[in-house]
């Protein structure tokens, strides 16, 4: 199996046993790993997604990051983070959850990452963040060029959803 292509449902039960296994399982301070929580910023009216060039690990991303105590869902924590890293107020997220799930190395530790997909508004203006060095719409067919297979697939399982 390749890497980051890891079964939902195993990921799902792998996520569950990390918080069993782990009292601070959704805080940044576990150094086992941590759960964090990411939206896929869309546009599905001209056919893009908004990516962040990371500061830290300098790679197109979709908008996300670590839980906070105040996010009273996951599904919460994604639309703060959308919102925090796009600039963009007035995000919703797609009905029907999680989009999926991806389990990935940082520099901080193990993310078990939490997907979303938000839908922009229409007419969306997007603002730079102090986590981005560059914040830029893509057209569905360019995020391969510039994305690592991770941000493909959640754009993929977007897509699907839409």
């Amino acid at each position: 199996m390749l890497k980051g292509y890891e079964d939902q449902e195993e990921l799902r039960e792998a996520y569950l046993d990390h918080l069993s296994g782990h009292a601070d399982g959704m805080w940044k301070s576990c150094a086992d790993g941590h759960i964090t929580a990411s939206a896929m910023v869309v546009d599905p009216e001209r056919g893009r997604v908004l990516l962040t060039l990371h500061k830290k690990l300098r790679m197109w991303l979709q908008m996300g990051g670590h839980c906070e105590p105040q996010d009273p869902t996951l599904a919460a924590a994604a639309l703060r983070e959308g919102t925090e890293e796009s600039g963009i107020t007035g995000l919703t997220l797609l009905p029907g959850g999680p989009v999926r799930l991806d389990r990935h190395k940082t520099p901080c530790a193990w993310h078990l990452d939490v997907q979303y997909a938000a839908l922009a508004p229409s007419g969306a203006i997007e603002a730079i963040s102090d986590e981005s060095l560059d914040l830029r719409w893509f057209a569905y067919d360019e995020v391969a060029g510039v994305a690592d297979d991770s941000v493909v697939r959640l754009m993929e399982a977007t897509r699907a959803r839409l």
